[in-house]
C-alpha cells in the first residue's frame, strides 16, 4: 500500500529540496552535485526519494542534463518559497541571537526632543535597524512597576528608582533653563540666576520630573520669602509651553526639552554661584533580562558613555 499522504509530507526534508532546486537551476545534476560540494550519486539518489515521496517525476533527464516536468515546475516552485522562508527564519533568528534585531521597550518621563536620550536612540537604530523600539512615558513610579513586570527592558530616568534587584548605570546630565515668553523680562539676561525667580511664578508638570523640579527651587531656595509661587497642573510639558506662551508665568525643563520649539518662547540657563545646575541620568534594568536587543542597547551606553560604570 502506498503511504499516507502525511507521513509522505514528513518525510521530505530541506535538503531534498534544496538538492532539486540546484538540479534545476544548473539544468545538471553532476553540475549541481559539484556546486554544493555533494558526490553525484548522493544528489540523484535524494531527488529520486523526493520524487517518490510526492509520486511523480519531477525531471526529464537525457544526456544533455534535466529539465523540469509540469509536475516539477510546481513543486519547485513551492520547494524556492519553503527555502526562502527557512532561510529568513533563521537569519532572523541569527539576528535575534546577536542583538541585532528583535523588540526593546524602553521607558523615560523626559523628552526626547533634543539631547543624549534622542541621539543614543538614533545611533541604535541606525547600527540595528531591525530592532522594534517601543518607547513608553510615564511617571518613574508607573515605569518602576513596568520594569519589575517586565513589560519594560530598561528606564532612563532621572532619580532613583526604587527596585532592589535592578542594573544601574550612570549615564549623563542635563542643565536645567528657565524656559519664558520671549517680551519677558528675564529674557533679557543670558543666564537667570536662583535668586532672580523670586516674584515669579513658576508652572510646573505634576508629571515627572515636574516633581524633582519643585524640590530643587526648594533645596536652591530654603527660605519661603525667596521663592517663587509654584504652580502644579495635571498636564503635559507641552500644555505648559502653552501656557507659558500665555503669559501665565516660567518653567523649568531639562535641556532635552529645547528640540521641540514652540512660538514665542525662549530658553536661558539657570545657575547658582557655583554655575549651571543639572539633572543626572541614569539607565536601569532587571539582572535577569536576557533580551540580546537590550545587550546591544548596553553596548552602545557602553561606548558613549565610558567614564562611568555600571552597578548592580
Amino acid at each position: 500500500m502506498d503511504q499516507p499522504r502525511t507521513s509522505r509530507a514528513r518525510a521530505v526534508d530541506l535538503q531534498q529540496l534544496r538538492f532539486a532546486v540546484a538540479a534545476a537551476d544548473y539544468g545538471s545534476i553532476r553540475q549541481a552535485a559539484d556546486s554544493l560540494s555533494v558526490r553525484h550519486s548522493i544528489l540523484s539518489r535524494s531527488i529520486r526519494q523526493l520524487e517518490h515521496l510526492i509520486g511523480a517525476d519531477m525531471f526529464e533527464r537525457s544526456g544533455g542534463g534535466v529539465k523540469p516536468t509540469p509536475v516539477g515546475r510546481s513543486v519547485l516552485w513551492m520547494a524556492r518559497l519553503i527555502l526562502e522562508q527557512v532561510d529568513v527564519l533563521v537569519a532572523t533568528a541569527a539576528s535575534n541571537g546577536r542583538g541585532e534585531a528583535g523588540r526593546l521597550s524602553i521607558g523615560f518621563c523626559t523628552s526626547i526632543s533634543a539631547g543624549n536620550l534622542r541621539a543614543t536612540l538614533t545611533e541604535l537604530k541606525s547600527r540595528f535597524p531591525r530592532i522594534e523600539l517601543a518607547t513608553v512615558e510615564r511617571s518613574r513610579t508607573r515605569l518602576a512597576t513596568a520594569l519589575r513586570n517586565g513589560t519594560v527592558d530598561i528606564l532612563v530616568v532621572t532619580g532613583e528608582v526604587p527596585l532592589p534587584d535592578n542594573n544601574v548605570r550612570p549615564l549623563w546630565s542635563e542643565r536645567i533653563l528657565v524656559s519664558l515668553a520671549e517680551d519677558h523680562p528675564l529674557a533679557a539676561r543670558s543666564v537667570i540666576y536662583w535668586t532672580d525667580l523670586r516674584n515669579e511664578t513658576v508652572l510646573l508638570s505634576q508629571h515627572d520630573p515636574g516633581r524633582e523640579l519643585e524640590d530643587l527651587v526648594i533645596s536652591k531656595l530654603v527660605s519661603p520669602e525667596d521663592r517663587p509661587r509654584i504652580e502644579r497642573h495635571d498636564v503635559s510639558r507641552g500644555i505648559i509651553k502653552s501656557l507659558i506662551s500665555m503669559k501665565l508665568g516660567i518653567s523649568l525643563v531639562l535641556e532635552s526639552d529645547v528640540g521641540a520649539s514652540f512660538a514665542g518662547l525662549v530658553y536661558r540657563e539657570l545657575r547658582d554661584g557655583t554655575g549651571s545646575t543639572r539633572f543626572d541620568f541614569s539607565a536601569h534594568w532587571r539582572a535577569d533580562n536576557s533580551n540580546p536587543a537590550l545587550k546591544s542597547l548596553l553596548k552602545l551606553l557602553a561606548e558613549r558613555y565610558p567614564s562611568v560604570t555600571a552597578r548592580d
